[in-house]
C-alpha cells in the first residue's frame, strides 16, 4: 500500500518553517564541509532527489532522515537540542488529587 502524504499546507506554519531551516542547515553544512551530494546520500541511505527535497524543506521526507543527515554532518545537538528530562523522564505514579472546589462532600 503506498504511503499517504498530507499536503504541505496541512502542516502548521511553524513545522513548515522548521523543516525549511533544517533543510537549509543540511545544505549549508554539506557545502561548508565540502561533502558531495553522492557521499551524503550514501551515508544516510537516500537518493539524490530525496536529499535535494530535504534541503528544500520538503515535508514528505521523514523526520528521521532529517535527523540522520544532521547527525552525519555533526550538528544534530546544535540544531535540535534534546528536550528537558521533565518532558520525557520518569512519570510519577501518584494519583492527582481533585482541587478543593471539585471535592464533593463524600470525599475525604
Amino acid at each position: 500500500m503506498p504511503k499517504k502524504f498530507l499536503p504541505a499546507a496541512a502542516l502548521p506554519t511553524l513545522v513548515q518553517e522548521r523543516l525549511r531551516i533544517w533543510g537549509s542547515c543540511i545544505r549549508k553544512q554539506r557545502i561548508l564541509q565540502r561533502i558531495r551530494i553522492e557521499d551524503l546520500c550514501a551515508r544516510i541511505g537516500v537518493s539524490d532527489p530525496t536529499l535535494r527535497r530535504m534541503e528544500s524543506g520538503d515535508p514528505r521526507s521523514s523526520v528521521g532522515l532529517y535527523l540522520s543527515a544532521l547527525y552525519v554532518l555533526g550538528v544534530l545537538d546544535a540544531v535540535v537540542p534534546p528536550p528537558p528530562a521533565a518532558l520525557w523522564g520518569e512519570i510519577s505514579r501518584r494519583r492527582a488529587r481533585p482541587a478543593a472546589s471539585e471535592a464533593g462532600e463524600d470525599d475525604f
